[in-house]
């Protein structure tokens, strides 16, 4: 549809694939590996849209860092959109069977994971440092940064099978078996730079 697209990883896998991905669809992107704290000093644009999804905040321990980043980052009248899994499920072990985790970013959650989101199964065991940043830590970082609050939506399903223990409910809505829709597992942000 003619949008010129930055994309911003910290992995130079993520980054290497990307580009492969762009070259073989003929788009006009590019894609820069760095940690997204230290963007300001790699890239010098403003965008319009600003697009942060799926699991990409647990990763960072400020939100106040990086609400600058997309203030940094916005034209003036441009838009942060916000999908991300609700806090509410990091407060869980793996399995959902107990709350180990504090709703508010009093602790840095570390964790052996084996297998990855995408499979598992896969004969993989790593220790994840991630941090559970509650929607008042998200929307007030925000808010600090002069960025208005358009639209928040919290939804009680996730739209792929990454988590243990969870069923189809309808094409892309996935819900815990244990605790059908009892849950939120998305919320959803759009926050406008003034003009």
């Amino acid at each position: 549809m003619g949008a010129r697209v930055t994309g911003v990883d910290l992995a130079e896998t993520a980054i290497t694939t990307a580009w492969e991905l762009a070259a073989q669809l003929h788009t006009d992107t590019q894609f820069i590996c760095a940690d997204v704290y230290e963007l300001p000093r790699y890239l010098e644009q403003q965008f319009d849209v600003v697009f942060t999804t799926y699991g990409v905040l647990g990763w960072l321990p400020d939100m106040e860092k990086w609400a600058s980043v997309v203030a940094h980052f916005l034209k003036p009248g441009g838009r942060l959109v916000l999908v991300e899994f609700h806090p509410v499920l990091w407060m869980f072990n793996p399995d959902f069977t107990r709350v180990e985790y504090a709703y508010f970013n009093r602790e840095t959650i570390t964790e052996v994971e084996t297998g990855t989101y995408a499979d598992r199964q896969a004969p993989i065991e790593e220790t994840a440092v991630s941090w559970n940043h509650s929607l008042g830590e998200v929307l007030g970082a925000l808010l600090r940064q002069g960025l208005e609050i358009q639209h928040f939506a919290e939804y009680d399903y996730s739209p792929y099978d990454c988590f243990a223990g969870l069923e189809q409910i309808a094409e892309l809505r996935y819900q815990l078996s244990a605790l059908p829709g009892k849950l939120p597992m998305l919320y959803s942000v759009v926050a406008r730079k003034a003009r």
